[in-house]
């Protein structure tokens, strides 16, 4: 892996998925909301974390949170080169980035100011219009490239280092307005969110009632954020991101799903 944070990306699959997904879904994007705005009203202090990760000795203090994005771009750069990091990743703010994403994409939306890659090119392919509005079947190749990447992440070793730089996730999540939650209780959930998603439809019906296309089926335009993702992606990619969001759950969840 890296030197520094190579953890950041194998915990960006979910987040990086999902907002690559969103962004090749939308016209424009949307007013930004604050972290503040997304977070739930914080419930009683638990008793402790459900699923508690084991933290790892490190051979050097952790950066400071304010001061990790070098080691984190780094990290990135040494996992999967120079391009593929200027080309996808947003490595200011790294892991508040990846933090405030995990949490609100079991939710209907999350903020794309936030999203810890960059808009990708293009609109998305679609057939028909009006009533015959849909998304092309070519569409899910467009993915491709970005699910590759995603999901060839070493997954032993991304936890490995997951948990021996887990204090920092830890801090932004209480940053973003949680102090008495666990980050990874988080990630679990949205694991578990991701898997409930259920297998997309041969065909994928499209509206657009304003200016962002919408699923024409309320009871897909009715999933999280992160489902609607694993809808658009296609049955093929949703598979293959699936069975790796299973092996990083296996690692970072306290009892099987």
């Amino acid at each position: 892996m890296s030197r520094a944070l190579p953890w950041l990306v194998g915990v960006a699959v979910v987040a990086v998925l999902a907002a690559g997904g969103y962004y090749l879904f939308t016209h424009r994007e949307p007013p930004p909301l604050p972290p503040a705005a997304l977070a739930p009203a914080q419930a009683p202090a638990p008793t402790g974390p459900r699923n508690p990760i084991a933290e790892a000795p490190t051979e050097k203090p952790l950066p400071a949170l304010n001061e990790s994005d070098p080691s984190v771009r780094d990290a990135f750069v040494a996992l999967i080169g120079a391009q593929a990091v200027e080309r996808y990743l947003n490595t200011e703010g790294a892991i508040r980035r990846i933090v405030a994403t995990v949490d609100n994409l079991p939710r209907e939306e999350y903020s794309q100011r936030l999203d810890p890659v960059r808009p990708m090119q293009g609109v998305p392919r679609t057939t028909g219009q009006g009533d015959t509005l849909a998304l092309a079947p070519e569409n899910a190749a467009r993915y491709a490239p970005f699910i590759d990447l995603a999901t060839k992440v070493d997954t032993a070793k991304l936890v490995e280092t997951y948990r021996r730089h887990y204090p920092l996730f830890q801090q932004a999540y209480v940053e973003l307005g949680y102090p008495n939650g666990y980050f990874n209780d988080r990630l679990v959930e949205t694991l578990d969110d991701l898997l409930a998603a259920p297998d997309p439809p041969a065909r994928i019906g499209l509206a657009t009632p304003h200016v962002l296309y919408e699923y024409a089926d309320p009871a897909l335009e009715g999933l999280s954020a992160g489902q609607k993702v694993m809808i658009r992606i296609g049955a093929a990619n949703a598979a293959r991101v699936k069975a790796k969001l299973r092996e990083l759950r296996a690692e970072v969840a306290s009892a099987p799903r």
